[in-house]
């Protein structure tokens, strides 16, 4: 995988294997990945010792992982000598029990035994960032070093007091939001990957506007068009690859997992009033992500969609790429997100996007999508038979918005401040201004 670095160099991105076997590896601390000849070289260059803090492999959290990975190696291209920290399931990989017992195993881990390492490991690095605002709680034991957090929504944080009842909250749950706000709080810097994530931060939390920059994700693969004999070959091998039958004709594509904001039974409430009309009488759907629920199994089978609604699991980036080059639309009802990066792949890809009228979807989308309520499936279903068309141009061009580049620039300046250090390129009225700056 190539990306570019905060100069715009391509950066190579190693595939993350989120299924190592506990044991394997180094056990607390990735190699550090140390600062690459050619940039060490680079005049002006700042030379930072960065510890990323990362999430606990066992939870799967697969995006987090991407973006702690795309962090890691595109700063390591900008001539910064980086390391990855992140809990080990020590508890956890004795595996025993049932699940809800190895839920409180991972706790221990996360919570009890975790803290001491970061404690011990913060004393060699020049500044801290937490990945995660879940883990927000570190910011306790990082010895008054340097940091910053990257949040990445308050879904939870929201839940938890009450905002959002669809999603209750158990005792445990809000005890742990609870910590995550108080991190949140104390933080000197929270950088928000939406406008929508920090008008929620500043509202639940309270912080320094100044010091609570947005900071939109870039894109954690280089996802662009693909050639369509090459994309229907590979979707016919992935296809063969899972024992599903050939997709011959037009589909529609949802990318998600199970979680209640991606609103996946809506999904098919839109697909199933599209059936409905003449024109998309030999559409399939394509739902690539984590297996359908029972629900959605109900669902499909009380509509007589079966074989035409096709499931797809642990797709990667490549065969997601041919799905978003070939589908006539990405259908994203999402109640709520943090950022949605489905959108700006699927637009990259030169895929229409028909997502819900709310932020941050709208924000992330601009003019180049296709918005609805997505609790009304009949005026979703007849804004997506309108506005299929002439919206590929825009969406590639909307998607260019969020490079890795300039999202790796916007953090490079914070770790900058935060450190006391300054490019020897930049004045000295532009140094002073980089806090103001970083909060637009």
């Amino acid at each position: 995988m190539i990306v570019t670095n905060c100069r715009g160099k391509p950066v190579k991105i190693v595939p993350l294997n989120l299924g190592r076997r506990p044991g394997a590896g180094v056990r607390w601390r990735d190699v550090s990945t140390r600062r690459h000849k050619a940039g060490s070289e680079i005049a002006g260059e700042v030379g930072l010792r960065i510890l990323l803090i990362g999430n606990f492999e066992p939870d799967g959290q697969e995006s987090m992982a991407r973006f702690c990975e795309l962090l890691r190696q595109g700063l390591a291209g900008c001539g910064e000598e980086v390391a990855v920290l992140r809990p080990w399931p020590v508890f956890a990989g004795l595996q025993i029990g049932p699940a809800a017992l190895r839920k409180w195993l991972g706790y221990l881990d996360k919570f009890l035994l975790f803290p001491l390492v970061v404690w011990r490991e913060a004393k060699s690095f020049d500044l801290i960032h937490i990945c995660d605002h879940s883990n927000s709680m570190y910011v306790h034991f990082l010895r008054g070093k340097p940091h910053l957090v990257t949040c990445h929504d308050l879904l939870a944080v929201r839940s938890a007091l009450g905002e959002i009842p669809a999603n209750p909250t158990s005792w445990s749950g809000r005890m742990l939001q609870r910590a995550i706000r108080h991190g949140l709080k104390r933080a000197q810097f929270v950088a928000c990957v939406s406008q929508k994530t920090r008008q929620d931060l500043l509202r639940l939390i309270g912080r320094d506007p100044e010091l609570t920059p947005c900071i939109y994700n870039g894109l954690n693969y280089p996802y662009r068009p693909m050639a369509r004999v090459e994309a229907q070959e590979r979707l016919r091998a992935l296809l063969v690859s899972q024992s599903k039958a050939e997709v011959m004709g037009p589909f529609l594509l949802h990318v998600g997992g199970n979680q209640w904001y991606k609103n996946r039974l809506g999904v098919l409430e839109i697909f199933a009033r599209l059936r409905e009309d003449a024109d998309f009488r030999l559409y399939r759907l394509i739902m690539a992500g984590k297996p359908c629920t029972r629900e959605l199994h109900s669902f499909i089978a009380g509509h007589d969609l079966h074989g035409d609604v096709v499931e797809l699991t642990g797709v990667d980036n490549e065969d997601l790429r041919a799905l978003y080059s070939l589908a006539e639309g990405l259908v994203f009802p999402s109640i709520e997100e943090g950022f949605g990066w489905p959108i700006i792949e699927a637009q990259a890809c030169g895929c229409p996007v028909f997502t819900s009228n709310r932020p941050p979807m709208t924000e992330i989308g601009g003019n180049a999508a296709a918005y609805f309520d997505p609790g009304d499936p009949k005026v979703a279903a007849t804004v997506i038979s309108e506005r299929r068309s002439s919206m590929a141009e825009r969406g590639i061009a909307n998607a260019a918005r969020f490079s890795a580049a300039g999202m790796l620039g916007r953090y490079r300046d914070i770790y900058i401040r935060l450190s006391g250090s300054r490019d020897p390129g930049q004045s000295g009225s532009a140094a002073r201004n980089t806090g103001r700056r970083l909060s637009k």
